[in-house]
């Protein structure tokens, strides 16, 4: 009992006031079961809004910055979608563009905005990660949700204010980037303190939906908003992501002690077949401390799958930043798509997503080989990757039926990385049973790719202006380089499963980088 005090008091974690309410109206605890769907639902629809609020600016792009020779050319004629706007000012805003973004440097100034969010973004991961192990979950994610919701209505608020500066805009995504950084590292460290190790891949792949249905969530509001003006596109998802995070305030319950469930109902709940194990194994002692950065790079698998996710993201959020823009840029069928349709035709991107994670996750269940299946994934996305571009104009069906096909090729290893890989590098045996490591490893592996989603998105933004070929090419070889940094873990991995084959009960090891620990 104890333990579980010191704890507690270490994280400076309490029952969050809306659980002891609802405690209160219905005369008794929470079960544990009850726990674990509220924690699922809760981060479900935090980490869902975080991508909501970034999709945005990749939906407005097309506005801010629109192709003026294309106007004419529209798959959809302009009356269509602009009849419906408050006044000729709204109309003007549409076709002549938003200074200072509408100049021949417009697609630069973009590009380097997305730098700046997501170079924000992957500084204040390293830094979220680390408070992370040290504070309470809950109250970290608050603050990152409601912050992160003013400062996204705040860039929409320069339309109502008539905010031409480039600076404006340049220093409130910044300043927004910094509050999304404390999301990524939360969600997973919270759902790690609840979930165990069996089917981890499969669990968390469905659950990593949430980044998808981010994206389709954020494009679909934000290309509904701009017939109001762009500002709405901002305004909208700033105010449902500010509201989420109120929810996690009042009822977020950050691990089983803090609502008061026995670690040893905790560990029956995930040993009822005699193999699974907590993910957060309960370990809890008065010498456990919070580890270090240095000594977290230093677990086996950290780095490699740290540096593959960097080319990792920075394909995948060239896609999330940037395809809209092409779409509505690029002749398909004959045809150019208007702004709306190509910010609802890009979700289609997102569903791919959605299906290569769970297949992902399920996949590298079943092999138990997490760096073989994320590598497959990458350097399978490369031919997807080169047939997008050749036969994705061709007609619309093409389109969509690459555009998907791509989407589960990229966003599998990317999904698969930052949740099962992160979680079994987190809950390393060389950790020897320190349970405070899971924020700190999981922000340094997405913080390292966060690094490339920075870069990839903004090298479109001048390659963009020249070729959008060399942009695809660009794409492609970061997925080369991201499967061969896998390379000496696939090994390892197809090592273990022969040397486990030869074993006479055939177990292998317990995690998929334990046969790279040094001797």
């Amino acid at each position: 009992m104890g333990s579980s005090n010191e704890s507690r008091s270490r994280m400076g974690s309490i029952k969050p006031l809306g659980i002891q309410l609802f405690e209160c109206i219905r005369g008794g605890p929470l079960s544990f079961r009850s726990c674990q769907a509220l924690v699922l639902v809760l981060t479900f629809l935090s980490y869902a809004s975080y991508h909501a609020t970034r999709k945005t600016t990749s939906i407005v792009k097309s506005v801010l910055d629109p192709k003026t020779s294309n106007l004419g050319l529209l798959h959809w004629p302009s009356h269509l979608y602009l009849q419906d706007l408050k006044g000729a000012a709204n109309n003007t805003a549409l076709q002549s563009g938003w200074a200072p973004f509408n100049g021949e440097d417009g697609t630069a100034l973009l590009g380097e905005i997305d730098l700046a969010f997501l170079g924000l973004y992957a500084i204040g991961m390293f830094f979220a990660g680390h408070l992370g192990d040290r504070v309470d979950l809950r109250i970290l994610l608050t603050i990152g949700m409601v912050g992160t919701g003013l400062f996204t209505a705040a860039f929409g608020a320069g339309y109502w204010l008539n905010i031409h500066s480039f600076y404006y805009f340049l220093g409130v995504q910044m300043i927004a980037g910094l509050f999304q950084s404390s999301g990524w590292p939360s969600v997973v460290a919270v759902v790690g303190n609840w979930f165990g190790k069996s089917k981890r891949g499969l669990i968390m792949g469905i659950w990593n939906a949430h980044t998808s249905v981010g994206n389709i969530s954020g494009s679909l509001i934000a290309a509904a908003m701009l017939k109001f003006g762009w500002s709405w596109s901002f305004a909208v998802p700033g105010a449902m992501i500010a509201l989420v995070g109120l929810a996690v305030f009042l009822f977020l319950p950050v691990d089983p002690e803090v609502i008061g469930v026995e670690e040893d109902r905790h560990v029956k709940d995930y040993e009822k077949n005699g193999t699974d194990v907590p993910l957060l194994e309960g370990h809890s002692s008065g010498r456990d401390e919070a580890v270090g950065f240095i000594q977290a790079w230093k677990i086996p698998g950290v780095a490699p799958f740290a540096l593959c996710l960097f080319f990792c993201k920075l394909v995948a959020y060239t896609f999330l930043y940037w395809l809209p823009f092409y779409l509505s840029h690029t002749e398909i069928g004959g045809e150019y798509l208007s702004d709306s349709a190509a910010g609802i035709l890009s979700t289609l991107f997102d569903v791919g997503g959605v299906v290569g994670g769970i297949l992902a996750g399920h996949i590298s269940d079943r092999l138990d080989a997490r760096a073989l299946t994320a590598a497959t994934f990458t350097f399978s996305a490369i031919p997807a990757l080169f047939f997008y571009r050749i036969y994705g104009s061709i007609s619309l069906t093409w389109n969509v039926a690459l555009m998907f096909v791509t989407g589960v090729l990229v966003n599998g290893p990317y999904a698969l990385i930052t949740t099962a890989v992160s979680a079994d590098l987190g809950t390393h045996s060389s950790l020897n049973g320190n349970s405070r490591a899971l924020a700190t490893v999981t922000a340094i592996i997405d913080g390292t790719g966060s690094i490339g989603a920075a870069a990839g998105p903004l090298l479109t933004g001048y390659i963009s202006a020249r070729s959008w070929s060399g942009v695809f090419t660009m794409l492609m070889a970061s997925a080369l380089i991201a499967g061969l940094l896998l390379s000496r873990l696939v090994v390892a991995e197809i090592s273990d499963k022969m040397a486990a084959s030869r074993r006479p009960d055939g177990s292998a090891s317990d995690l998929p980088v334990s046969s790279l620990e040094e001797p």
